[in-house]
Parts: structure tokens; sequence; C-alpha cells
């Protein structure tokens, strides 16, 4: 580790998903077709348990209530070495897409999965590509409603599929609907000639230089002063994955773009910059600003 970061601690997040999941290649893998898909996510998600052992860190997990049914080993693994355990939904779905019903059951039935594999209380929660937005903001009541107390699912950005612009680019608290609160930790970002951009992992990471995503990310920081969120998902380190038929060319660029040099970048990441869990970095700061649902759905929520 470098020895300028000020000892602040950022969080560490990996997704825990497979390559036929993901919302690129939604419109030619059908969920019901999944279970034909070799499954890759185990051989991945334990190279990167080594790679965090190795570099003696704990970090948060937001696994996937299909991958968990499936793999129920892997969820135990992951508590057994001391990482924090978050939920990420169940069927990977555009939360604003699903019915309220639906999103629901299909999110108590992931939180139940996880907390009855791992025995403890499941208290966070990512939506499927960051699709809490304008459009479905009625998911926070619904994750407050099931006990859930902090989220990590806004982007606050423009994008295709997901962001929330103007919203807050550190922690908050949301206050629900019904008076309850919940502490969102939002996508990292980097203010850059008066553009939120996006600075947080992912796809990012792998098509931006390496030296691009640092100064990026110590930029978000404010030069270290405060916790940052990163992001990765399993498949982004195995360059050896099938290949996805019939998807388009932009869905192959996002998805394929530099699987080979992610691993190697993520090294370079934890040696540059001091990461633990959502919860290990939320525990060292005092979160100030609150909204309400109502002040969130706002176009220019930045200035409440």
């Amino acid at each position: 580790m470098t020895a300028t970061q000020n000892n602040i601690t950022h969080a560490m997040t990996v997704d825990v998903e497979d390559y036929f999941h993901v919302a690129a290649f939604n419109k030619v893998i059908n969920p019901d077709e999944w279970e034909n898909w070799p499954c890759r996510v185990e051989a991945n998600t334990n190279k990167l348990l080594q790679l965090f052992a190795d570099s003696n860190i704990k970090i948060t997990f937001f696994i996937l209530g299909w991958v968990a049914e499936r793999y129920p080993e892997l969820v135990k693994a992951i508590h057994a070495q001391g990482h924090e355990i978050a939920s990420h939904g169940y069927s990977h779905q555009l939360i604003y897409k699903q019915d309220q019903n639906v999103f629901r059951e299909e999110t108590a039935k992931s939180k139940r999965i996880l907390e009855d594999l791992a025995q403890v209380q499941i208290t966070g929660y990512r939506a499927a590509s960051y699709s809490i937005t304008r459009k479905s903001l009625w998911a926070l009541d619904t994750l407050a409603e099931l006990g859930f107390t902090w989220d990590s699912s806004i982007f606050p950005t423009r994008h295709d599929n997901y962001g929330i612009p103007g919203s807050p680019e550190e922690p908050y608290k949301i206050v629900t609907t019904s008076g309850k609160i919940l502490t969102e930790f939002p996508l990292t970002t980097a203010k850059v000639f008066g553009q939120s951009v996006p600075a947080a992992g992912g796809g990012y990471f792998r098509q931006y230089p390496y030296a691009l995503s640092r100064w990026l990310f110590e930029r978000a920081s404010n030069n270290q002063t405060k916790p940052q969120i990163f992001y990765l998902h399993p498949w982004e380190i195995d360059p050896d994955q099938p290949r996805v038929p019939n998807a388009s060319w932009f869905s192959n660029f996002r998805h394929y773009t530099n699987l080979s040099r992610c691993l190697p970048r993520l090294e370079r990441m934890i040696d540059d910059f001091q990461f633990g869990t959502i919860s290990q970095s939320l525990g060292s700061i005092t979160v100030t600003k609150t909204l309400n649902i109502v002040e969130l759905a706002e176009e220019k929520t930045q200035a409440a």
C-alpha cells in the first residue's frame, strides 16, 4: 500500500453473479436458459477470495440469490473467511422493469437464503445493474420494510441503464415514505469539468487505463479524506469464459474489453488504496446529509 493514503478505508465490493446474468446479454439470454450455460462463478469467486486472503483484507460480497441456492458452500466459505455478506437480489432483473410484488417476493427470498446459509442477519443490498433510479424509488421502501438498513444501488451519474444524476456523491441517509431510514453508499464518481465521471470499478475499470482509474478514484475521495466504493464481478477476471453469440457489438464491447487485464489491475488497486467492508467504511465517518424520497426524486438533489 502506498504511504499517502491517510488510513482512509474505502469499501471493496464484489457482485457475485455469472457472465450470463448480466444486463448486457438480457436480450439474447432468457433467465429460463441460465441453467444451460456453464457456471464459472464459483471458481472465479474463489480466485478473488484467495487474492483478498493474500492481501489480508475483508470486503463486502453482494451475492445473487440464484447463485447462493446453487452454491451454498461458496456462501459459507465467504462468511467463514470473515467477509461481509449482503444481498444482490435473486434473479438479476432491472428493478424498474419488475412488478413491485415480484420484487418484494424475490428480495425477501434472497435475504432468507443468505441468512439461512451464513447464519447472520443480512442488512445490506445492491440492485442488479444499479437499477434503483428515479423510476424505481419505491424499491427503497420495500428494502426498509424487509429489514435492510443500508443500500449501495444508486449511481449519481447518467447511463442508459441506471443512474440518478444530481444525487449525493457521498454516503447519506434516505427517509422512506414509511419513515424508516436507509443509509445509502452511492457508487463512486469524480467531478471532472463539472461532470460526474464514474470511477467505481467494473467496466469503467477495465476500459480506462489504470492510471486514469487511480487518478479518478483519488480525485473522488478528495485526495483520501473520505471513503469511496469500488466494485467488480467474478466474471471480470475470467478471460476464458464462454462467448455469448448474437449479442450486439456494444454489449460485447462492454462485457469483454480487457478481461485479461482486470485481475492485475485489481492487485494494483489493492496495493494503492486501503480497502475494507462497506460497514467498516461507513463506521469510519459521520453521515450528515439526509433526504426523503420526494427530495431524491427531484432533478437537482445535490442542492437539498
